[in-house]
């Protein structure tokens, strides 16, 4: 015990001497928040998690933006654009004089240019594009929502005008453009650390145009940002921006509270009353457009058998699980979209729970003397997922009772990820949150037959052509009430394969400092501090 609080105090050293490095010499504000974890790149082109999305956001732009605290799509580093007709031509007029940040090895000699929007979709789309492979050159996001096969062109017409070229109408490719993956890098700094022998160094050290340039990360202790004062919206209200890194939802509610940090992730759900009850703290609120679930792998036995699938989803008692577990922060889920979320069909009936019937269905799948099974649970708290353990000891609790023996696993969060994707699992619980608003964000990115590949956003490595079908037609109509027809065949279609047991749909709760001014909630549970400044008073 001793060791560990000696352990304990060196690393709370350690994170005072990083936090008090970020400030810079006669800094007047700096903003702490508290994240989950680190993030799995610092190139936005390689991550898929709130945490790594929250990391880059700071330091990078993209063409067109979300409105603050909205879905709704407005100009970003475009300033305006134009579609033709047949939908498969976008146009893009680039801001003028948007500068990119310096490094201690790169100084930036021009501003933004169509250069630097075609290298962005380029190094992520062209296999023989001398930065694809550079840092492992897997594009997870780009790859999963299909835009390799739905790209003919993307063209350089002058400095500041851009043409993309579709192959077929793509109902979300604005939304896709506004999210952190289609960021845009820069042309003249990737050639610099290029001629350098140090490419890799591009996605280490990261250039954008966002309002605030990168610093430093220490793994499992900080990320520092410092403000850009070039930023074409203006200067961040705060001078320096610190990430620091605590896995662990009861220590970042003591760091809360004690003043370490002013905003935190994901609190626990049995910290929401004290944090609503603490005067120098403030609690806000959302529903959340997120769905946790667990991936059943239907590539390998036993769980290529559909009735298998069902047994499993049958025997665990969802409802105490979520009741337990969100404590009244979350509801079962049934389907693999929220309600929030349109085109949501909320006349689908969820599977009951009915372990009679799943030890029937189980021995009509011939393990009528029951079966092993590895279940891996995640090893992070999410805005999700608030104890992943705890619900992976609650299922096996509940597949005893039909037969099933459950061995828990997990892994480090990167490693845990990369193997559902890679398909190592055969059972694994894992979760969304929504990037851009539409059905399309959930119904292809973690379900289609593209994202079954390893290495690949769809856990269950499951391709249903049917499925397939549906949700590809939707992406190519704009028709809103056809997309919503197509998209509700389609969540038929899951309930009745069940790839996934849909676990929950929670609530997303941020809690903060009183002086903490300017912060708005994110629809897509990320957390963004442009606006964001240090004053006496409540948030805003």
């Amino acid at each position: 015990m001793r060791r560990l609080r000696l352990a304990a105090a060196a690393a709370l050293q350690v994170m005072a001497g990083v936090l008090a490095a970020a400030v810079p010499a006669g800094a007047a504000e700096t903003l702490v928040y508290c994240s989950e974890g680190d993030p799995e790149s610092l190139n936005p082109q390689f991550v898929t998690t709130t945490t790594g999305m929250d990391a880059v956001l700071p330091i990078y732009d993209t063409l067109v933006a979300f409105r603050p605290g909205g879905t709704e799509i407005g100009p970003g580093l475009a300033e305006s654009w134009s579609v033709s007709d047949d939908g498969l031509v976008y146009t893009f007029a680039l801001r003028r004089g948007v500068q990119f940040h310096a490094t201690a090895d790169f100084v930036p000699s021009r501003p933004l240019t169509a250069d630097d929007v075609v290298f962005s979709f380029e190094r992520q789309w062209k296999t023989g594009h001398p930065f694809h492979t550079v840092s492992g050159g897997d594009y997870p996001f780009f790859t999963d929502m299909g835009l390799p096969s739905l790209l003919e062109a993307v063209e350089k017409v002058d400095d500041h005008t851009v043409r993309v070229v579709l192959r077929r109408p793509e109902a979300p490719f604005l939304a896709d453009l506004a999210m952190p993956f289609m960021a845009i890098l820069s042309a003249e700094y990737a050639d610099a650390m290029m001629a350098q022998g140090t490419p890799e160094r591009v996605d280490r050290v990261p250039v954008g145009t966002g309002p605030f340039r990168f610093a430093d990360f220490r793994p499992d202790v900080a990320i520092r940002y410092r403000a850009f004062d070039g930023h074409w919206r203006g200067r961040p209200r705060i001078d320096t921006l610190a990430f620091a890194i605590t896995r662990n939802a009861a220590v970042r509610f003591n760091k809360l509270r004690s003043g370490e940090c002013h905003v935190m992730a994901a609190p626990a759900p049995s910290d929401l009353a004290k944090i609503q009850a603490a005067p120098d703290l403030a609690l806000l609120r959302q529903e959340g457009l997120n769905v946790s679930y667990l991936a059943f792998n239907t590539v390998r036995p036993p769980f290529d058998d559909v009735r298998v699938r069902r047994a499993l989803t049958m025997a665990i008692d969802k409802r105490t699980l979520v009741d337990a577990v969100f404590q009244g922060a979350g509801q079962p889920a049934k389907n693999p979209i929220p309600p929030t979320l349109w085109s949501y069909a909320d006349d689908i009936e969820d599977t009951p729970y009915d372990p009679e019937a799943a030890r029937r269905l189980l021995a009509e799948a011939g393990h009528a003397d029951g079966l092993a099974i590895d279940l891996w649970y995640m090893p992070v708290t999410r805005p999700y997922m608030p104890d992943a353990k705890r619900v992976a000891e609650m299922m096996r609790i509940d597949l005893e009772r039909i037969g099933v023996t459950a061995t828990l696993r997990t892994a480090d969060w990167n490693a845990y990820r990369n193997a559902l994707s890679r398909g190592e699992h055969e059972a694994g619980i894992l979760g969304w949150s929504g990037d851009n608003g539409d059905p399309d964000n959930f119904l292809h990115a973690l379900l289609s037959c593209t994202a079954a590949r390893s290495g690949g956003g769809n856990m269950a490595h499951w391709c249903d052509p049917a499925f397939d079908d549906r949700i590809g037609r939707a992406k190519r109509t704009s028709d809103v009430g056809e997309r919503t027809r197509l998209y509700r065949e389609a969540q038929r279609i899951f309930k009745d394969q069940a790839p996934w047991m849909p676990i929950a749909h929670s609530l997303v709760f941020t809690a903060l400092r009183r002086e903490v001014t300017g912060y708005r909630t994110s629809p897509f549970g990320l957390h963004l501090f442009a606006g964001v400044a240090l004053a006496a008073g409540r948030p805003e």
